[in-house]
């Protein structure tokens, strides 16, 4: 038996497919939580009225002859400070930001006994991270933002 089909039929299902085909992705980023579209920060205007500040402390942190460096390790990432400071001068924080998945964020205070922290393995799955340094030494505020693909 053969089965014949005009085309305007054709089109017809050939728009119907299309407009499910549409739907369905709708219906995906819409409705499922592996879809959840969220801004980066819960408090954006805050953080954008705090811009300024930001861009002078990472001008600071570019005007030191020596910044922060991350460094992959065999134990974890390893994350550097400036030798120019002594490491009881160094407090602030570290925040690590996964942009797939915002509840693997994490801070850390910075506390120093020599001028290296070390962050482990089992804290950072591979992927990629944002990473914020925001750190003070002698009265002075830095700043390193660095995107990790680790």
């Amino acid at each position: 038996m053969k089965f014949k089909l005009s085309w305007p039929a054709g089109i017809v299902i050939a728009l119907t497919a299309f407009v499910i085909f549409i739907l369905s992705f709708v219906f995906k980023v819409t409705f499922l939580d592996e879809y959840n579209h969220h801004l980066v920060s819960e408090e954006y205007y805050k953080d954008e009225l705090n811009y300024q500040d930001e861009i002078d402390k990472m001008n600071n942190s570019e005007a030191l002859d020596d910044n922060v460096k991350l460094v992959k390790a065999n134990e974890g990432l390893e994350i550097v400070f400036p030798s120019e400071f002594e490491p009881s001068e160094i407090s602030g924080n570290i925040a690590f930001q996964r942009l797939a998945n915002s509840k693997m964020d994490f801070e850390l205070p910075i506390q120093l006994k020599t001028h290296k922290i070390l962050i482990k393995d089992e804290n950072l799955l591979e992927g990629r991270w944002n990473v914020k340094i925001e750190w003070k030494a002698k009265g002075e505020s830095y700043l390193l933002k660095e995107k990790l693909t680790y």
